[in-house]
């Protein structure tokens, strides 16, 4: 029979095992910030299954739009930062925010727009000349509105068209504040063109009347890009289980499970990371 010593001291290693469980299970996974074009393409429900299968390390994704996704990462909230919007992401670089940034893959924008066509712009390939014409004839156009790497993009395309479109904006221009799957249904209702990046458009099932009516033009690439948060910054960043998820993606095995990652037959990412894909 066991002393009430004995019993004291086996219960206490007992508590401390599974006082120190959550623990060894919160290790084995990480928070990573990334863009709604990732999550809503589906490209992470194919992607992540993998990895995990790999290293056993489950990751949590934080959905928001670039710029959201930044300021997670500024505040030690995630452990990965996963977005599309390069000059930005080299900023938070700068400021001290990640360690490195690696390119992870690319895909296209593409503007989306009712087959009516108001705007008479369909099959032009040129999207500066597709939003003057837009802005011209006061076409409606959902803009996302939410400081994400395609709003980004959007606001860029508008000045490369010569439009300030912070003055030329009126009701034909609607901002939403929310994420491209959001953007997308919302221009379904209202028949209004929209900018999106390809992969969300091929996985987006609420179409309506909308269509592709301008792609293809240099100025729509899209990159993406990967980086960890800086423990230095936030000690809290699981740095080796976050790098492990980063090598992984620019790794040969990650670069091709996101290029076998297909809708319809049609692939939604190419990777391009450095020596990534073989």
């Amino acid at each position: 029979m066991l002393n009430r010593r004995t019993f004291s001291a086996i219960a206490a290693l007992l508590f401390l095992a599974a006082g120190g469980m959550p623990a060894l299970a919160q290790d084995q996974s990480i928070v990573v910030a990334s863009t709604t074009s990732t999550q809503d393409s589906g490209l992470f429900d194919h992607i992540l299954p993998l990895f995990k299968a790999k290293t056993g390390i489950d990751v949590k994704v934080v959905a928001q739009g670039t710029g959201q996704a930044l300021d997670t990462g500024r505040r030690g909230d995630a452990d990965v930062v996963f977005v599309h919007a390069k000059s930005q992401e080299e900023e938070f670089i700068a400021q001290g925010f990640g360690v490195k940034r690696f390119d992870v893959m690319y895909n296209d924008f593409v503007l989306i727009g009712p087959k009516s066509d108001p705007a008479g712009i369909s099959g032009t390939g040129d999207i500066v000349a597709g939003l003057v014409a837009i802005e011209a004839k006061e076409a409606p156009f959902v803009s996302r509105g939410d400081k994400s790497g395609t709003h980004s993009a959007e606001l860029k395309l508008w000045k490369a068209a010569g439009i300030d479109i912070a003055a030329a904006k009126g009701p034909w221009y609607k901002e939403i504040g929310q994420g491209m799957g959001a953007a997308l249904n919302t221009a379904s209702a209202m028949d209004a063109y929209v900018l999106s990046d390809r992969g969300t458009w091929l996985s987006f099932k609420n179409r309506g009347e909308l269509d592709i009516v301008i792609e293809g033009d240099k100025r729509l690439f899209n990159q993406y890009g990967v980086m960890l948060v800086n423990p230095e910054k936030h000690p809290s960043v699981k740095a080796e289980a976050g790098q492990r998820f980063i090598d992984w993606l620019i790794s040969p095995e990650g670069q091709n499970a996101i290029g076998e990652y297909k809708i319809d037959g049609k692939q939604l990412f190419f990777p391009n990371a450095e020596g990534g894909r073989s």
